[in-house]
């Protein structure tokens, strides 16, 4: 698999690659909400199912989804571990919960951005959390919806007022911000690149 700067890949990343380091702890961070069964949508490479389930007998299963068969074949070679199991949809797909199942937790970090159809993602997501559920998902910040994107890889760029609008399914929402490795509830003052919205159905 090549690294193309589009998707996280560690063992092809220098570790002190700012960009790996920063994903690495939105995994993290993931880890103490994840429990029972886990989804990782748009899971790329597979690297986050070993920071989730490292020491963490809070979880049962992990399931990994990704629209790349290259990433899912790569995912299964590299990461795969008695709790995982990894499959080729879309995102978008809407029969997602109907092949799936639901689950206790998912995480989807820099995923809702990359395409057209946010409102449909959040539905699915929605669709695939069991009652009292847990989401975590990140966007980066943006100027808004409307204005062209710096990133090849990006459809939309969100304000937060606008990401906490396509949320609006979920009955809470607390909203954290991350600067490198700090992720938290955002202080006045401070500026931050991203997202992260930690949501209950």
């Amino acid at each position: 698999m090549e690294y193309t700067r589009e998707r996280v890949i560690p063992k092809l990343m220098n570790p002190k690659n700012g960009m790996l380091i920063e994903h690495i702890v939105r995994y993290e961070f993931a880890k103490s909400f994840c429990q029972g069964r886990v989804l990782d949508i748009a899971c790329g490479s597979g690297y986050g199912s070993e920071i989730l389930l490292k020491a963490n007998p809070k979880v049962d299963e992990l399931v990994g989804i990704d629209l790349s068969k290259e990433a899912i074949e790569y995912a299964k070679e590299h990461y795969a571990f008695l709790e995982t199991s990894y499959y080729v949809d879309d995102a978008l797909n809407k029969n997602l919960h109907k092949t799936y199942g639901t689950f206790d937790t998912i995480v989807s970090f820099e995923t809702i951005e990359h395409f057209e159809g946010d409102h449909q993602f959040v539905e699915n997501l929605y669709n695939l959390l069991k009652p009292d559920g847990t989401l975590i998902i990140s966007t980066p910040f943006g100027r808004g919806k409307n204005q062209p994107c710096k990133s090849p890889f990006h459809v939309y760029q969100y304000t937060e007022e606008e990401f906490i609008h396509v949320l609006k399914p979920f009955k809470k929402i607390t909203m954290y911000h991350q600067i490198d490795t700090r992720i938290e509830i955002p202080k006045e003052g401070q500026k931050y690149y991203l997202m992260v919205a930690v949501c209950k159905k």
